[in-house]
């Protein structure tokens, strides 16, 4: 048995598969990005100010609105790709201000127990931006479909 088929059920798995990492890295988004509006102090501007985010009280609602909106795109599978790389450079920015500053104080061990969930994160974002929102989105549903037929390499 291959562990790579070209047809068959391995193909069938595909949309679900998609759909769930797409729903997973959504969600998370969604509801961080709601919840830096409920608890700005804690996890929206205050945080920001508190991890030397410049200009705060702008970049937490910035910030939480990208979260909510792309979040909501990604579980739908609307704009899919284009939603991811906003998130994608949110994720990024999140490790940066607060993942490296505990390496170098805390070491190798606490921050990657601390930073499983971002690397999760990007991880899923980065298999979303690569295969798309799949056959069980809104983008497939809008996108026109090739037409199907034999593809021929040879002249005419």
């Amino acid at each position: 048995m291959s562990l790579l088929r070209s047809g068959g059920e391995d193909l069938q798995r595909t949309p679900a598969a998609q759909l769930l990492v797409r729903v997973m890295v959504g969600s998370v988004f969604l509801a961080e990005g709601i919840q830096k509006f409920l608890f700005a102090d804690a996890l929206g501007a205050g945080r920001f100010a508190k991890i030397g985010i410049p200009a705060p009280e702008i970049m937490g609602p910035f910030v939480g609105i990208v979260e909510v909106v792309c979040g909501a795109l990604l579980i739908a599978g609307l704009l899919t790709r284009l939603a991811a790389v906003p998130l994608a450079i949110d994720i990024l920015v999140a490790i940066a201000t607060t993942k490296i500053p505990m390496l170098l104080q805390k070491g190798f061990w606490p921050t990657v127990h601390e930073s499983r969930v971002d690397g999760c994160m990007l991880l899923g974002l980065i298999v979303i931006i690569m295969t798309g929102a799949g056959a069980w989105s809104v983008d497939a549903v809008i996108s026109p479909r090739p037409a199907a037929g034999p593809v021929s390499a040879g002249t005419p």
